[in-house]
């Protein structure tokens, strides 16, 4: 598979992934009830956040793909710093969602993992 198909590739699979994060809000929260209003809008929050989060990555990557030349040096940079940051994520989601029985949770990392291996593979 070519550098630029690995970048379609992850943008698109993120972007989908950071979807499927929001989507399910309502239902997610539910299943932490009962929770005060405030800590009901501050899971809220954080929830969509890291979805919102998702799907930056994936059309930031996505837009340097078909804006930006290969090979330019702010692609690379942005590849690499948002495989970067997917790593981060995929660490902390190990450390405390991937702990609990959801399987959402537990294949968030490997999703995580394998975009910024798309996304450094890419890159060079």
């Amino acid at each position: 598979m070519s550098g630029v198909a690995l970048l379609y590739t992850a943008s698109i699979v993120i972007t989908i992934w950071g979807v499927a994060h929001v989507l399910p809000t309502r239902p997610v929260i539910a299943g932490f009830e009962p929770l005060t209003p405030d800590n009901r809008r501050v899971l809220t929050m954080e929830w969509v956040a890291e979805g919102m989060t998702l799907c930056f990555i994936g059309v930031l990557t996505l837009l340097a793909t078909l804006l930006l030349e290969s090979g330019a040096p702010g692609a690379t940079l942005v590849y690499r710093a948002s495989a970067g940051m997917l790593l981060v994520m995929a660490i902390w989601t190990l450390a405390t969602g991937a702990r609990t029985a959801v399987v959402m949770f537990k294949i968030c990392p490997m999703i995580k993992t394998g975009v910024a291996a798309l996304l450094l593979s890419g890159s060079f």
